[in-house]
């Protein structure tokens, strides 16, 4: 096949993978040479972002995939009622955060730093395959050790785990959150308190 007609084949590839699809599969799939194969998708890439699409190619998890651009997930978010089709409580993103960072870890060490268990939280991102056991710490009792998998990677839009924001933007980001927690909930308890002196007055 000549040029135009492997740039196709690639692009499709790309599209119909259920998973982010990597050069070597690329070459194995087409025939093509490891170099043809990345000069196609650096054209494709260079397509995607001049084109003002609301599809864009991009790298993840070792892999490419052709995703919708950023600026449409208002209105793809409208046609799919829940964006989030992995449906994940905060308990389980809080631990899924702390895996990411730490790992590998155990399920003790988890735990510590969250304050709570954790066994609900473990066994729903190892059902939905954002975990994965990552062999067993040398201690007595031999527990197993935790960490991330391709499918997080590419859940969270990342190339590898180098990517992850820092530990201090991630902590600050918590700290915030908590705060604006706590300050909701302190806003709740003074409607609560208003509500009761205007019975009072009204008593």
């Amino acid at each position: 096949m000549n040029l135009l007609q492997a740039r196709a084949v690639i692009e499709a590839l790309i599209f119909a993978a259920p998973e982010p699809i990597g050069v070597p599969q690329l070459c194995e799939l087409t025939g093509l040479t490891r170099h043809t194969v990345q000069q196609i998708l650096a054209d494709l890439s260079e397509d995607y972002q001049k084109g003002h699409r609301g599809l864009q190619m991009i790298e993840v998890a070792k892999g490419y995939q052709i995703c919708t651009h950023p600026y449409c997930a208002p209105y793809v978010e409208k046609l799919q009622k829940n964006p989030r089709s992995t449906g994940l409580s905060q308990a389980a993103m809080e631990t899924l955060a702390i895996i990411a960072y730490k790992q590998p870890i155990t399920r003790a060490e988890i735990e510590v730093l969250r304050g709570v268990r954790v066994d609900s939280a473990l066994n729903t991102l190892l059902e939905k395959d954002l975990i994965r056991e990552a062999g067993r710490k040398d201690t007595p009792g031999r527990p197993i050790l935790y960490g991330t998998t391709r499918a997080f990677l590419k859940y969270f839009g990342l190339k590898e785990l180098s990517d992850l924001p820092g530990i201090d933007k991630w902590l600050q980001e918590e700290i915030l959150r908590e705060r604006d927690s706590d300050a909701g909930a302190s806003d709740s308890v003074a409607d609560d308190a208003d509500v009761a002196d205007d019975a009072d007055e009204h008593a």
